[in-house]
């Protein structure tokens, strides 16, 4: 028998002197393995190959292994869903996979998936088919049911599997939040059965697990005894309560079906496989599952903003220096270090910068595993009054009053002390860059990198790019940011630039719609209802109205006359940080009357109506050519503002509409 399989091209296949095959991951011309229709066949010709040696006792086992450094398998391949429009189409792709899966499962000989990297979605359905799974604990290592986020739910009979190996309550948890787990984690809770210390570890560990049989034995049977009624029907429940308090089912169905999947069918694994796929393939045919696509091919466009290969501006940034302790400059800094760098942060009031060392402590406190790596982050996070860590600096930002004179006196000190490398950015959001940059000896190397509020939670920052502005100063901010893991939108130097010219319309009409009698509640309550992650006036409050006000007398969008906007302000009334505005705050939450109960399709038309300046504004801002195209508009409005994801953008939605709306007239 060969001992190998030529034709190959996304596999590499052997079986060695002891008998074990060896199919190896490493899909031609990607970075990443993922999961599309080439690899999945070649797979079955490998399976093919095993059935038959194992027949004729020529093979002791099989191992699946990647030889790239990124992925295991991070998922399906996304780019080839857009093949699979119709729901037939759909079933027979899934059918044809879950044979395949099925064959391993059966195959008389032991199957180990070694892993390493991103192991997600189908990539982890197949480990998950798998008779033993060995992961490493090194950093790049992850794995997890990311499908929610695309609207779907494990397609691959991953429901099924990840609840016999996991128990019930972890499986499901890790498919409804999409989280992806360290590899101690997964083992943990049981989708990984054995962890060994770096990648170097696990061709080893994968043919001892080979040579001595190992086969998983499942979640224990107190997990199993949770599959059984009432339990089962409970544990649903909260589930459901749990969910519906994080996303409306309306707009996200994927969670409630696999939910509902798992109340039905969780005590009955062959009922509930061919369950899985009836309920998984109109979701993947929806609407919602192709905008959700849409978002994450946008958040992919905007990674590759960042310049690739060994040029100056791809060089990664490992020491930042932040001028401005206030709550913007200081957070910033915070989250350079939660990234790995060393953060310098510079203050004339020492003690505004102590305030900001202890707020960054809590930041470390919730996204670091363990003491070494809060105890390393407090070491990397560096109070410097005087500035004498601005000369080591990759990346040097401003973050100081909004005052272009101040402004312009630092800059022109710091193009001075700064290395002739490092980037220099200003986080401005009301100045304009050229104005900024007028007194320096080289304008063309200042950038805009403008941060959103709260920094941990939302993912844009905005590279703004001035009229003199070099390219390269650009793509250098471009590849700090994504170093970052932050998503990068290059856009015009003009008022508000992208994010705030849009948004400011939608909370400037909110407010006019408050000054007409509408009810706060019923305002917030339709923008909820449209998708909005936060009704526009309890997201003033968050803001701060005095900074809303000014941002609407910035784009010209504040009333001529007296308004309620500015009343509250000149009353001190200023949101959130005051403890009142549109709302009483109480203990960081807005206080809420009996929340009252509208009319569904009053709130759809007010909704709609609170949108639509938004949308007017995208369609001028791609006509002014703030960003590069209407799908970086899109973007810029979803990462930056929260716009509705399965909308798939402000003006995808718009388009969207238009077509449905003349789709009747055309068949009239």
């Amino acid at each position: 028998m060969a001992t190998t399989l030529p034709d190959l091209q996304d596999w590499r296949f052997t079986i060695d002197v002891e008998g074990i095959a060896w199919a190896v991951i490493d899909r031609k011309g990607e970075s990443m393995n993922s999961l599309g229709r080439r690899l999945t066949e070649e797979l079955g010709e490998i399976v093919k190959a095993v059935e038959g040696a194992a027949l004729k006792g020529a093979v002791k086992g099989l191992v699946l292994m990647s030889a790239k450094d990124t992925s295991f398998i991070a998922g399906a391949d996304i780019r080839e869903f857009e093949g699979f429009d119709t729901e037939p189409k759909i079933k027979e792709v899934v059918k044809q996979t879950l044979e395949l899966f099925d064959r391993i499962d059966k195959l008389s000989v032991p199957v180990v998936a070694a892993i390493h990297g991103y192991c997600l979605g189908g990539g982890l359905e197949l480990a998950l088919a798998c008779d033993w799974r060995i992961a490493d604990r090194e950093e790049a290592t992850r794995l997890g049911f990311p499908e929610v986020k695309l609207g779907i739910f494990p397609g691959l009979n991953g429901t099924v599997r990840s609840i016999a190996a996991a128990g019930p309550v972890d499986a499901m948890t890790a498919m409804l939040t999409g989280k992806m787990l360290r590899p101690t984690a997964a083992r943990a809770i049981g989708l990984v059965d054995q962890l060994v210390p770096t990648r170097h570890n696990l061709r080893w560990a994968a043919r001892k697990a080979v040579l001595q049989k190992r086969r998983s034995a499942g979640a224990p049977w107190w997990k199993r005894l949770m599959l059984k009624q009432p339990v089962r029907g409970l544990l649903a429940k909260q589930m459901r309560a749990k969910t519906a308090a994080k996303v409306h089912e309306d707009h996200y169905p994927a969670p409630f079906r696999l939910i509902d999947l798992f109340e039905r069918y969780g005590d009955d694994p062959a009922r509930m496989r061919a369950a899985e796929t009836e309920m998984f393939t109109p979701l993947m045919a929806s609407e919602t599952s192709r905008n959700l696509r849409r978002v994450f091919k946008l958040s992919e466009m905007l990674k590759a903003e960042a310049p690739k290969g060994n040029g100056a501006s791809s060089v990664q940034p490992r020491k930042v220096h932040v001028i401005g302790a206030g709550t913007m400059g200081g957070d910033i800094a915070a989250w350079c270090v939660v990234s790995g760098m060393q953060a310098s942060l510079q203050d004339l009031d020492e003690a505004q910068i102590g305030k900001a060392l202890n707020r960054a402590k809590g930041l470390f406190k919730k996204r670091l595993r363990d003491k070494t790596a809060f105890d390393a982050a407090v070491a990397r996070l560096i109070a410097d009054p005087q500035g004498k860590h601005v000369k080591h600096a990759d990346v040097i930002i401003e973050a100081v009053v909004e005052r272009l004179d101040v402004k312009q006196t630092l800059f022109a000190k710091l193009e001075k002390q700064a290395k002739p490398g490092a980037a220099l950015a200003t986080n401005t959001s009301s100045l304009r860059l050229e104005d900024i940059a007028s007194k320096l000896i080289d304008p063309g190397r200042l950038v805009g990198l403008h941060f959103f509020n709260p920094v941990a939670q939302l993912p844009l920052v905005e590279v703004v790019r001035g009229e003199g502005t070099r390219e390269e100063q650009v793509r250098k901010a471009c590849a700090f940011v994504t170093a970052i893991d932050k998503l990068p939108l290059i856009a015009k130097s003009c008022p508000g630039f992208l994010v705030n010219r849009v948004l400011a319309p939608y909370m400037m009409e909110a407010v006019r719609h408050y000054q007409d009698g509408e009810p706060r509640d019923k305002i917030d309550q339709a923008a909820l209802k449209f998708g909005m992650p936060m009704g526009p006036l309890e997201l003033m409050d968050m803001v701060g109205l005095d900074i809303a006000a000014k941002v609407g007398e910035e784009l010209s969008l504040a009333p001529k006359t007296e308004s309620v906007l500015s009343t509250l302000v000149k009353q001190g009334k200023l949101g959130k940080k005051s403890g009142s505005g549109f709302y009483v705050w109480e203990q960081g939450k807005p206080k809420r009357e009996t929340q009252a109960h509208y009319d569904p399709a009053a709130l759809d038309k007010l909704g709609r109506e609170l949108v639509k300046p938004m949308l007017d504004e995208a369609e001028r801002a791609l006509a002014d050519k703030v960003v590069a195209s209407a799908d970086h508009v899109d973007a810029g409005v979803i990462f930056g503002t929260g716009f509705a994801p399965f909308r798939g953008g402000p003006l995808h939605y718009r388009r969207t509409q238009e077509q449905a709306e003349s789709a009747p007239a055309a068949a009239a």
